[in-house]
This record gives structure tokens, C-alpha cells and sequence, in this order.
């Protein structure tokens, strides 16, 4: 009984990691695209 239960624990929490890891690439490849955009506007200027 213990077993599952802590099998399910680390269940929940690497799911967990995993979709806090995803969502924070998502993040970051649209603040490099943000800076990308901004460095090519000071050069048009």
C-alpha cells in the first residue's frame, strides 16, 4: 500500500517538472525572438 502510494507521489511531481520545464522553453524562445526583434530595429535605425 505504501509502494503505490509513493509511486504515485513521484508520478504527480515529475509531471509536474515536466510541465513547468516545457512551459519555461516556451518562455524563452519568445524572449529571444523579443531581444532578436529589438536588436534588428536599432540596426534599421
Amino acid at each position: 500500500m505504501k509502494t503505490s502510494l509513493k509511486n504515485f507521489t513521484i508520478l504527480v511531481l515529475l509531471s509536474g517538472f515536466i510541465a513547468v520545464a516545457s512551459t519555461g522553453c516556451q518562455t524563452t524562445k519568445g524572449f529571444g525572438r523579443d531581444v532578436e526583434k529589438v536588436g534588428e530595429n536599432i540596426q534599421g535605425k
